[in-house]
């Protein structure tokens, strides 16, 4: 997946710092993009799965205007527990943020009626 860092990306516009760069949770969200449309392949009618974990490391600053590449690998799987590898780089390759995401199975109905 590529996105492109908009205004709307940076930490100054989302709140999480005064800086017009690309904002940690904003690419935190395409990482967690990624990994739910990847774990579509693994579910079964009625299932979904949620964010559960996460652990990244934002390792360089990407300016507005510069293109950011995500990409996942296939999760290591323990029973409903789907374990995500994650990197993005940006347009000059460079390794801009790398960690982990983890995702559980769940059925969809059930989770949702134990949602207060």
């Amino acid at each position: 997946m590529r996105h492109e860092v908009t205004p709307a990306d940076t930490a100054l516009a989302v709140g999480s710092g005064d800086v017009e760069v690309l904002a940690t949770p904003r690419l935190l969200t395409w990482l967690e993009h990624a990994t739910a449309q990847l774990a579509l392949r693994v579910l079964e009618p009625g299932q979904t799965s949620v964010g559960t974990a996460v652990r990244i490391r934002h390792r360089l600053p990407t300016r507005v205007g510069d293109t950011v590449d995500i990409a996942v690998d296939a999760p290591s799987m323990d029973g409903r527990h789907l374990l995500f590898g994650v990197r993005a780089t940006n347009s000059a390759g460079q390794l801009i943020a790398d960690g982990e995401l983890e995702r559980v199975v769940v059925d969809r109905s059930r989770f949702l009626a134990n949602v207060p």
